[in-house]
């Protein structure tokens, strides 16, 4: 089995992944540079000198006057002077009209150039194409010499000959430089990476000492960044992070403290209660019915925490689906008014439904109805005296709006963001009509399962607004 300390091992760090990809480049380059310069160079000098006996002959032929050939000889001497090459232009028979010859009198051309001419001729006049390459060496001097021969306007016939220089010596001294500039290159290369990988990973050193202090609990470290833009991503990505783990870990503090408070006020109920049965009320019917009935209400106040818990829990983790259809909003918001004509009487609460055109809406009814039921229970917790609550449905051009509003206590501007994420318990709430607390954590999971809007207004001493957004039907 793999550990982790085995995969570090295995894994190359930013610093040699730099060193091991500039040193390839490097030695790449040196290799580019070596088989041009010194294997090559032979056959690079060959071919260049080809090219330039082609373009002695172009120029020549774009020049040549037939009626006046001797017009042509300055540009002879000019191109024999600055090629260091020989030229001739014989007629067809191979008769000399006009030469120039700046091979220091070592031309084939001007040598006994009665007979060789002529045996030029022939090998220029038999070619399929009527031109002519020859290369051989010269023993004495080593150097390599060409002759070219091509037919000149169909009447005349021109000869270039030129030698190139020994180069020899001049690749030894390439390779002389060469193997200098490898070294030279090879250090400059280390240099180069050892500062590039450096820079480059210094920020992301920091960044994981830094990762290792949030590992360890500390959610105030700040993550620096490095002067590029990537690893200042990375840093602000991970601050964000951090703050959003700070947050989530204050969250999962408020919630355990919240809920514990919530469990041992009903504990310590229920124990009491138990008690008073036990040493008071045990032989009086009345009394034992009234302290049964309370430790039953508590009983039911720790099921709903519990069970409000687990599905929260479940909401969180994609364990539960929806199961949609489609229904009508009037209907279903009167079915849910309906669940509190008893608190209405008893209690005196003033619940208004302002309706919009009756529309059919599409989605998971029963879970809507939750999200509509924690709305009105936050609005009868924190309605106050005025015990006024407006339950208003709105058309929109997709969706329908449900506003519940409610004219009481209101909450604070800087609570309003978390007011979904956290355990919210106000010390002003009446503990008779409470929930488990956890009502708008799972109004926040159900509407992101369906996709769907939601949001609150508020304002200290006038009440809020909750209102949540349903899907209409005719859009699906």
């Amino acid at each position: 089995m793999t550990t982790s300390n085995d995969k570090k091992k295995k894994t190359l760090t930013v610093r040699a992944t730099i060193w091991v990809y500039f040193a390839v480049f490097t030695a790449a380059i040196l290799i580019i540079v070596w088989f041009f310069q010194v294997f090559t160079l032979n056959r690079y000098y060959e071919m260049s000198t080809r090219s330039k006996l082609y373009k002695i002959s172009a120029a020549i032929s774009s020049q040549f006057d037939e009626d006046y050939p001797l017009s042509i000889r300055d540009v002879l001497e000019d191109l024999a002077y600055n090629n260091t090459a020989a030229i001739v232009v014989t007629d067809k028979s191979g008769n000399p009209i006009i030469s120039a010859d700046f091979m220091g009198g070592f031309s084939v051309l001007t040598a006994n150039n009665g007979f060789r001419l002529y045996e030029y001729r022939q090998y220029v006049l038999s070619s399929a194409n009527g031109r002519f390459m020859s290369q051989t060496v010269n023993e004495r001097f080593g150097t390599t010499e060409y002759l070219y021969g091509e037919v000149l306007h169909d009447d005349y016939i021109i000869f270039i000959n030129t030698s190139t220089e020994p180069i020899g010596p001049t690749v030894e001294i390439i390779k002389e430089q060469l193997i200098f500039i490898s070294l030279m290159t090879f250090f400059l290369a280390l240099f180069i990476t050892l500062m590039l990988s450096n820079r480059l990973s210094r920020p992301f050193k920091q960044i994981t000492r830094s990762a290792e202090v949030l590992a360890s609990g500390d959610y105030t470290v700040h993550f620096e960044g490095g002067g590029y833009a990537e690893i200042n991503e990375l840093s602000d990505a991970l601050n964000y992070a951090a703050s959003e783990i700070s947050k989530v870990d204050s969250l999962r503090n408020d919630l355990i403290a919240n809920v514990s408070h919530d469990l041992r006020t009903p504990l310590t109920m229920i124990k009491a209660y138990a008690e008073m049965i036990r040493d008071l009320s045990g032989d009086n019917p009345e009394k034992r019915a009234e302290h049964l009935s309370v430790i039953i209400d508590e009983s039911d106040r720790l099921t709903e925490l519990v069970n409000s818990l687990l599905e929260l829990s479940r909401l969180q983790n994609g364990a539960i689906e929806l199961e949609r259809h489609q229904f009508s909003v009037q209907e279903f918001i009167s079915s849910a008014l309906t669940r509190y004509e008893v608190l209405s009487e008893r209690e005196g609460y003033s619940f208004e439904f302002e309706a919009d055109e009756d529309v059919i809406c599409y989605g998971d009814e029963s879970r809507l109805a939750q999200v509509l039921y924690n709305f009105i229970n936050n609005a009868v917790n924190y309605s106050g005296d005025s015990r006024r609550i407006i339950i208003r449905q709105k058309n929109l051009e997709d969706t329908v709006r449900i506003e519940v509003v409610d004219f009481g206590v209101g909450i604070a501007k800087e609570r309003l963001p978390q007011i979904f994420d956290r355990y919210y318990r106000d010390e002003r709430t009446k503990r008779d009509v409470v929930g488990s607390g956890l009502g708008l954590s799972i109004v926040k999971e159900i509407m992101r399962l369906h996709g769907l809007r939601f949001g609150v207004q508020s304002e200290l001493g006038k009440g809020s607004t909750f209102w949540f957004e349903m899907k209409k039907a005719e859009e699906q």
